[in-house]
């Protein structure tokens, strides 16, 4: 009686799987866990210039993953805004930011309003402060 019980329920787990294609241990779901560390939920209901920024560069090509490398931002600012004047009352936001060694040369530049670019660079900065150079840090704009 046991060992029937066994197997049909060795059988339907079998079939469950195979109706979800595996996915549970698919190599795309192993390779996505690995692309980042932790993720972080941009509140674009609240910054909404700079959460469209962020959006239109992904859906561009640009990476979602933010790999916190603090020491080369200022470098890497320099050369994300070169050749793109300041203009009064907007901030020339970058995606990705200067902060990520994805940023820099080729980066997505925008000019925001400065009230949305600082607000959301504040949110941010406070989100990330407790994280290590390193993490990969995946951006979810909601």
């Amino acid at each position: 009686m046991i060992k029937k019980w066994a197997v049909h329920l060795l059988f339907s787990a079998l079939v469950l799987l195979g109706l979800s294609g595996g996915a549970a241990y698919s190599p795309q779901h192993a390779e996505g866990a690995a692309r980042y560390d932790d993720i972080l939920y941009f509140p674009a209901s609240r910054y909404p210039e700079t959460g469209a920024h962020i959006s239109d560069a992904i859906k561009a090509g640009h990476s979602d993953v933010c790999t916190i490398e603090r020491s080369g931002a200022d470098k890497r600012r320099q050369e994300s805004l070169k050749g793109i004047p300041t203009k009064p009352g907007f901030d020339r936001d970058e995606w990705p930011m200067a902060m990520c060694e994805e940023g820099g040369k080729g980066a997505s530049v925008r000019y925001v309003s400065s009230s949305d670019n600082r607000g959301a660079g504040s949110w941010v900065g406070n989100r990330l402060s407790g994280f290590a150079d390193g993490t990969r840090i995946l951006f979810i704009v909601q």
